[in-house]
């Protein structure tokens, strides 16, 4: 049987504390065309607010060199300090069926833990894992980092 579903995982060390780098994703995604703009163009509201649970929100961004649209529905666990991006559509599923990116915030005694996972499924067995995007989810995840410690 061919395995289709899959899971990415990775982790960033940020110089950033866990909840000022939590807080640009909970309430302040409008800033991140600013953070990483050479990952993230433009984020704007769909359905709902940018700080609420269940919002839905509509993303321009490019990986590899490629511009795309990425249209998901967002979950915060604010005791946890983690959100989950459940896709919904955009030219992400060109390629995959699932695609749902997540981080949990660790807090350090400097710093803090990013745990990055991407949970995807694939139309058939030969279609590459989405590699790329756990890259681009990296690389955006140290921007937002450099951004939070120039606020």
């Amino acid at each position: 049987m061919a395995q289709l579903h899959g899971k990415l995982e990775a982790e960033v060390e940020l110089q950033s504390p866990a909840d000022k780098f939590f807080k640009v994703w909970r309430s302040e995604a409008h800033q991140l065309p600013t953070a990483t703009s050479k990952n993230i163009q433009g984020v704007k509201v769909h359905e709902g607010d940018w700080d609420q649970h269940g919002a839905i929100k509509i993303w321009n961004y490019t990986v590899d060199g490629k511009s795309g649209t990425f249209k998901e529905k967002v979950e915060f666990n604010d005791d946890d300090m983690s959100f989950t991006l459940h896709g919904i559509e955009g030219d992400v599923f060109d390629e995959l069926k699932v695609y749902k990116p997540a981080c949990k915030l660790i807090p350090k005694a400097k710093g803090s833990l990013a745990k990055l996972s991407i949970e995807y499924e694939k139309y058939k067995e030969s279609d590459p894992n989405p590699d790329k995007y756990m890259a681009f989810f990296t690389d955006m995840t140290k921007d937002i980092d450099a951004h939070v410690l120039s606020a």
